[in-house]
């Protein structure tokens, strides 16, 4: 089994930045791929940014591409989005998942936090 815990949403006005982090726990990470995904109200659940665990190689949508950047810590388990140039649009809960890399359907799920970007 593998733990997900986000951390770092919270309220920023547009054109502002975030920082958000998922520590995982319970497996060695390296033959797994984090995402993050974001859900607005009203909306299904999207796929934001992804990074390969061992490889480091990055994937993200193109409503983020240039603003939000994915990264990892291997030494803490920890990944993290940072987010810039914040639109409102961008107001969702921001879930972190986890996936074998060789597998495409994520397993595991964090709790979500929100982020909440006023005009």
């Amino acid at each position: 089994q593998v733990q997900l815990v986000e951390s770092g949403g919270g309220l920023v006005q547009a054109g502002g930045s975030l920082r958000l982090s998922c520590a995982a726990s319970g497996r060695t990470f390296s033959t797994y791929t984090m995402g993050w995904f974001r859900q607005a109200p009203g909306k299904e659940r999207e796929f934001v940014a992804s990074i390969n665990w061992s490889s480091g190689w990055p994937a993200y949508a193109d409503s983020v591409k240039g603003r939000f950047t994915i990264s990892r810590d291997n030494a803490k388990n920890t990944g993290y989005l940072q987010m810039n140039s914040l639109k409102p649009e961008d107001t969702a809960v921001f879930y972190c998942a986890a996936r074998k890399s060789l597998v495409p359907r994520y397993d595991y799920w964090g709790q979500g936090t929100q982020v909440t970007v006023s005009s």
